[in-house]
């Protein structure tokens, strides 16, 4: 559900309610108090979220998921070898 950013015109107070896209915008001010009209403000929105140090998808893959991909792929063999050792 999106969270829109709305200003009451009567206290100037700003507030953040989330709600349906199909919802019809607020009309009037939730402070009890004021009951002022509030208009909805256009606002930056949500942003992306990157969590660890890269942007791909392989960067922030879970441990177990990375044990069996080591499983599946045998190691390469030794660059001093030339052979699949056990270094």
């Amino acid at each position: 559900m999106p969270t829109y950013e709305y200003e009451c015109q009567k206290c100037k107070k700003t507030f953040d309610i989330s709600q349906s896209i199909k919802a019809k915008p607020l009309s009037t001010c939730p402070d009890k108090k004021c009951k002022g009209r509030v208009k909805r403000l256009i606002s930056a929105g949500g942003g992306f979220i990157f969590k660890g140090p890269g942007f791909y998808a392989t960067d922030n893959r879970s441990s177990s998921y990375k044990e069996k991909a080591k499983k599946d792929n045998p190691s390469s063999p030794c660059h001093t070898c030339k052979e699949g050792c056990k270094h």
